[in-house]
């Protein structure tokens, strides 16, 4: 079977490596998503392992369509019966780009409509009354080419299920671990994470350094598919308990609002991880930490009346990181003149995506001399 696993722009690479490191070889990588082929085993490890993805689909149908009548017929003649029964509740998602059929509500609705008519046919029935279990399907449409697939997840996955208090424009649990990972973090490397406002980028650099499946506390909507196997799932989720650890770790999260220290601290527990947590300004950084990775999200200053502040923290998280010269300094911001204000060009620079705004991963090598 193929799945496809979707991710943010510039994350792409994170979630195929990730899908490597679980023995998945056969990977396809494109824009904002990677496919690959297995079984049901696959998927549930997947689910529960992939730490930068944001949905997994099961590919269903893949057809060319510029014309609503194709987009019926060709939907209509997939296998539907194969996964849905004849009271499934049928919801269907959609998104259309650079295609002839660009009406995305259009499109949703003449694919609801066949596969009602192909499940209809199948089990001849004359209506579908859809009070069984609700099954998402996805269409895609790019080029005119059209994608049909199951949901597998249900919530996004990046709702890990640990944070349950936020702050504001709080960093997404998918964003946090790629940032950690295009950092190069190892399990015994330090980290810091100096404003680190609901604890996103410590936590989920815990999770990787113990091995924790970052989605092993919650459920997925292929959980009741009717026709998998549960103990698909069950065997799945036990390798992931015997693989966790619980090493002593040397992670930090610091911030200049004890509220945003209180939630870390909950969020940690609820994720099962201990950490160090500290209340204080940036410009009060210190560590007795060597050769670590701090990893930062500071304000972007999208607020003409947040301008100066913005500048004079950049100014000053410089002066300050330049006191710790072995450490790797990474700073995602979506502010054009970051460098410039900063005061030093990056030595590495990738494009992301934070929240819909495009932003810059600046990343600064540490000075091993």
């Amino acid at each position: 079977m193929e799945f496809i696993a979707t991710s943010k722009i510039g994350l792409e690479s994170t979630v195929a490596f990730q899908l490597h490191k679980l023995g998945i070889l056969d990977t396809e990588t494109l824009d904002a998503r990677v496919k690959f082929h297995g079984g049901y085993e696959e998927m549930a490890k997947a689910l529960l392992w992939l730490r930068t993805a944001e949905r997994l689909l099961m590919t269903v149908g893949v057809f060319r369509a510029d014309t609503f009548d194709s987009l019926f017929e060709q939907t209509k003649a997939l296998p539907w019966a194969r996964y849905l029964s004849p009271k499934t509740k049928i919801h269907v998602n959609g998104k259309s780009a650079k295609s002839t059929l660009f009406s995305v509500s259009d499109c949703q609705s003449i694919v609801k409509k066949a596969i009602v008519e192909a499940l209809k046919a199948s089990y001849r029935v004359s209506m579908i009354p859809e009070t069984d279990e609700e099954v998402i399907i996805e269409v895609g449409i790019l080029r005119d080419e059209v994608t049909l697939a199951l949901d597998c997840c249900g919530a996004g996955l990046s709702r890990r299920g640990y944070r349950t208090y936020n702050v504001p424009a709080p960093l997404s649990e998918t964003l946090g671990a790629g940032l950690i990972l295009l950092s190069r973090f190892f399990p015994d490397t330090p980290l810091i994470d100096p404003m680190c406002g609901s604890g996103t980028i410590p936590i989920e650099a815990a999770m990787i350094a113990n091995n924790i499946a970052p989605s092993s506390g919650r459920s997925f909507a292929a959980e009741q598919w009717r026709f998998l196997d549960p103990k698909v799932f069950a065997l799945a989720r036990e390798e992931a308990r015997d693989a966790r650890r619980s090493d002593k770790l040397c992670i930090m999260g610091s911030d200049i609002d004890p509220h945003c220290i209180d939630l870390c601290k909950k969020h940690a527990k609820k994720a099962g991880v201990m950490l160090d947590w500290k209340v204080r300004p940036v410009k009060e950084l210190t560590t007795e930490w060597h050769d670590g990775v701090l990893i930062c999200n500071p304000p972007y200053g999208e607020r003409l009346s947040d301008t100066k502040a913005v500048k004079a923290l950049y100014r000053e998280m410089h002066s300050v990181f330049e006191r710790i010269p072995d450490w790797q300094i990474n700073i995602i911001t979506s502010n054009r003149d970051f460098e410039s204000v900063y005061g030093k060009p990056a030595d590495r620079r990738r494009k992301l995506s934070n929240g819909g705004m495009v932003c810059t991963l600046y990343q600064y090598y540490a000075n091993k001399n």
